[in-house]
């Protein structure tokens, strides 16, 4: 008999299978923070939610409590002042691992119920994530609704289905039955069961807290494995709700809360390094920086280590239909939170011989000042402006701007937006930069942030060829190509696809580079130094659990 919970979401949980074989559009939450949907006075009790969290203890009775930590600030320049249980892990992690032992026997519809579950009042909750996401990232409000809500819960959806299948792929019980002589036939049940891998834990990122989290928490979890989460220490509120919710949940269903736990810590007192090397912990989430991703795949040799770090993204421009439209479509990407996402766009290659176009041929120049123009325009209307830019996270971004600004001919100056509404915060426009195809010792790196550089090159090919090369070498996840011959496009696609980057061609309108919508895009192939894994697939969950059998002889 199945689990009332898992009855109760079985039709979005088939949704969601159904949706990843399928890979066609579907969503099982919806993105609009329209009063229609979530309720007339969602909005406002979302904002007194998240209003009411500031300038207090977050309380969460977890076990190995030692004290306090806390020091959020927001890039709209506000102290949150939150603080959040400081945890002793020589009494945590035991007690989390205690806490596998009843959820580990429950059955697949039990846990996923309890998943799903998790998920809906997240869900209900997410009023109150876009102000903790928004006011510990810098998103604008839109984006903090709809990448830290719907759009982070339908990524853990989709882990889950994912989970689900992995789980049920083999039946619980079978009767084997062969024939060993010419009298003697025997006859063995078999039962198979889903025994988890042990404490799951999740580093979580300073940009986007929930939407890179989600997957590994409900891949962990629904495989029956406790998780500790350990926020980056700039964005812990949105995690912390979310911890939050899941123990209620899981409380409610006598389950033990510990399963899913929280570790906060500081800038100055890191504790990331000592817990993905405890001996308890088998699997780690790490979402970052390359340094510290590298980091933790060489030294958690105990644990399975999923990692998305980051890379350098390029954008081939050959030829365009219509240049207006496909230089405003790159003009967003640049824009969209100040350039502070994984997917961004970095390297802009164009030929030094110019393209072209529906409007006949452009030169280098010309193309160039098509992206410049695209941003200005809009960047013109301030309002418009501050909800796209959002603000900037992370201080040292501001420094590497200053930096970018002496590497080569600044096309477009990077510039403060005053945003009215939140007058202290850190808002910068993007800094463009012209370089040559030689100056690989700059390019061929990240510059976090929004930062771009538009890149003379001999041709086309030599374009493909150094944007494959950066995905090989550096790491990439995006590369977005214009090009009006099919067989350009089809080598290119051949070239980066072998370098593990995902390609997207001929962009305009409202679809952009940046994105990647759960149930059908894979984020990240794991094919390049940018990260081993990919949200979501098979792999992301099925080492999470080992299939281990029992067999009776029968009669």
């Amino acid at each position: 008999m199945s689990h009332p919970l898992f009855d109760r979401h079985k039709e979005k949980l088939d949704g969601a299978v159904a949706a990843v074989a399928s890979r066609e559009h579907w969503s099982a939450y919806p993105e609009m923070p329209s009063g229609k949907i979530y309720g007339e006075n969602a909005r406002d009790e979302g904002a007194a939610a998240f209003e009411g969290r500031m300038g207090k203890a977050f309380e969460l009775d977890q076990p190995g409590t030692v004290g306090t930590v806390g020091g959020e600030r927001s890039p709209y320049g506000r102290a949150l002042d939150v603080t959040y249980p400081q945890v002793d892990l020589d009494v945590l992690l035991p007690a989390a691992t205690r806490a596998m032992e009843s959820w580990a026997k429950a059955s697949i519809e039990d846990r996923v119920g309890v998943c799903m579950e998790i998920l809906q009042r997240l869900n209900a909750h997410s009023f109150e994530l876009a102000g903790a996401v928004m006011h510990t990232t810098g998103q604008g409000f839109m984006m903090a609704f709809q990448a830290g809500g719907p759009h982070a819960q339908d990524r853990g959806l989709e882990a889950l289905a994912y989970a689900f299948i992995e789980m049920t792929r083999c039946p619980a019980e079978a009767t084997w039955k062969k024939r060993v002589g010419k009298e003697e036939t025997v006859t063995l049940k078999k039962t198979f069961r889903v025994v988890p891998r042990g404490v799951s834990v999740l580093v979580g990122c300073s940009t986007f807290p929930t939407w890179n989290s989600y997957p590994g928490l409900f891949a962990s979890l629904a495989t029956g494995n406790a998780v500790v989460v350990k926020p980056h220490p700039g964005a812990v509120l949105p995690l912390a709700i979310t911890v939050e919710i899941a123990r209620g949940v899981l409380s409610e269903e006598g389950f033990d809360p510990n399963l899913v736990t929280l570790v906060a810590d500081s800038a100055d007192a890191p504790i990331t390094e000592s817990l993905v090397t405890r001996p308890e912990v088998r699997i780690v989430d790490y979402t970052g920086g390359s340094a510290f991703g590298d980091w933790i795949e060489a030294h958690a040799k105990q644990a399975v280590v999923f990692t998305e770090k980051a890379g350098v993204n390029s954008t081939i421009i050959d030829g365009v239909g219509d240049l207006r439209a496909s230089s405003g479509n790159i003009a967003f990407s640049l824009c969209l939170y100040s350039g502070q996402m994984c997917t961004t766009p970095q390297n802009i290659f164009i030929p030094k011989g110019g393209i072209e176009t529906g409007n006949g041929h452009k030169s280098f120049d010309e193309v160039a000042q098509a992206i410049v123009g695209g941003v200005n325009w809009l960047l013109g209307d301030a309002g418009r402006a501050t909800e796209v830019l959002g603000a900037i996270q992370n201080e040292r971004t501001l420094e590497r701007i200053e930096q970018a600004t002496t590497v080569g001919e600044v096309l477009r100056k990077s510039e403060s937006i005053v945003n009215e509404r939140f007058p202290d915060a850190r808002v910068r426009s993007p800094l463009i930069v012209k370089l040559g195809a030689g100056d690989e010792k700059t390019y061929m790196s990240e510059w976090f942030g929004p930062i771009s550089f538009i890149i003379e090159t001999q041709d086309t090919n030599q374009s493909i060829e150094l944007a494959a090369r950066a995905g090989r070498e550096v790491g990439g996840i995006t590369c977005g190509v214009y090009a009006t011959d099919d067989v350009v496009i089809a080598r290119a696609v051949d070239a980066l696809s072998s370098a593990g980057v995902a390609t997207s061609c001929n962009l305009t309108g409202s679809i952009w580079v940046n994105q990647s919508a759960a149930f059908s895009d894979f984020h990240v192939s794991g094919g390049n130094p940018a990260g081993n894994a990919t949200l979501c697939d098979g792999a992301f969950v099925a080492t999470r659990f080992r299939t281990v059998q029992s067999r009776v002889m029968v009669g």
